[in-house]
């Protein structure tokens, strides 16, 4: 089966040759290396499967089409990570948990909603740090931003990296008191701390562990301006840590990226951590073990299209 990137607006035809399909729904996708590194899945697991881009933002569009009973399940990106919830018949407790869903799986008749970032925000610091014991050890954990994204690496580094402290820096401080409010009343928001100025962060205890969830924009307003002076003094401090640069679009090496390799922090670039939680997606969909999927194939076939989009 060749390998290709299929942008869908209707049932498609050509779908008719696979045995099971899913989508990627969203807007916009047309960039998004999905339906290759899951064709790269499928193809080594002997499957005639395809996930295609359903780049809409026609909700009513994209129910109907889940009712295919070809339809494998389906990933879900911006702006639908929300208000998808509503439709899906039940959620996992991660998915419950953070507020927002990125795959939905069949269980039986019923669609569920799952959110597969916080295994990949994990998985990349324990895929790809030597000894992540000890640099996290005794440590806080540290999320810049205040999106959806933020509670999903909030909840991966306290249920399943076990921080018990994290800093959080954006430069909304209602975005802030938001999502604070909503992982109190999850559970797992009791040791958050909103650090709003450099001073603060000058007092505080270094990272171990760092998640930016913001996009590679330079800082234009004094509260841009002051978040990026927070995170620099963190990034300063005399404990070097691991940092998580989710944005990898157009490229993974952004500016805090090069602020904290420059600083002596070991850089985990986005791409690893849109690896590992399609690959829990994919152990959702095809009932298989994440050990008999490609992981070192995937992420191959990831840098050689990443390097394509820097020619």
């Amino acid at each position: 089966m060749t390998t290709q990137t299929r942008v869908v607006t209707c049932a498609d035809p050509a779908i008719d040759h696979l045995d099971r399909h899913g989508y990627l729904f969203g807007y916009p996708i047309a960039h998004s290396l999905s339906p290759l590194f899951h064709q790269t899945i499928y193809d080594h697991l002997g499957l005639r499967w395809s996930q295609l881009l359903l780049e809409s933002t026609d909700m009513s569009q994209f129910l109907r089409l889940l009712k295919d009973p070809k339809l494998y399940g389906a990933s879900v990106t911006m702006p639908h990570k929300l208000s998808i919830i509503q439709h899906l018949d039940d959620l996992t407790p991660e998915a419950r948990a953070v507020g927002a869903v990125n795959t939905i799986f069949r269980r039986g008749d019923q669609f569920v909603g799952t959110n597969t970032d916080t295994i990949g925000v994990a998985e990349s610091f324990f895929q790809n740090v030597r000894d992540p014991e000890a640099i996290c050890r005794g440590r806080p954990g540290m999320v810049i931003g205040g999106g959806g994204a933020a509670r999903a690496a909030i909840y991966a580094l306290v249920q399943l990296m076990h921080f018990s402290t994290i800093y959080l820096v954006n430069r909304d401080g209602s975005e802030v008191e938001a999502v604070i409010a909503w992982c109190k009343s999850q559970g797992y928001g009791d040791g958050l701390i909103h650090v709003s100025t450099a001073t603060q962060a000058n007092a505080l205890d270094g990272p171990g562990a760092i998640v930016a969830c913001v996009p590679n924009y330079l800082p234009v307003t004094e509260s841009e301006k002051e978040a990026r002076r927070v995170t620099e003094v963190f990034l300063h401090k005399a404990h070097k840590g691991a940092i998580l640069e989710m944005c990898y679009h157009p490229t993974p090496w952004t500016e805090i990226a090069a602020i904290s390799q420059k600083a002596g922090w070991q850089v985990i670039v986005g791409t690893e951590a849109v690896i590992y939680q399609g690959l829990e997606a994919n152990r959702y969909w095809t009932g298989r073990q994440i050990s008999e999927m490609p992981t070192l194939r995937v992420k191959e076939v990831i840098a050689q299209e990443l390097s394509k989009a820097k020619l």
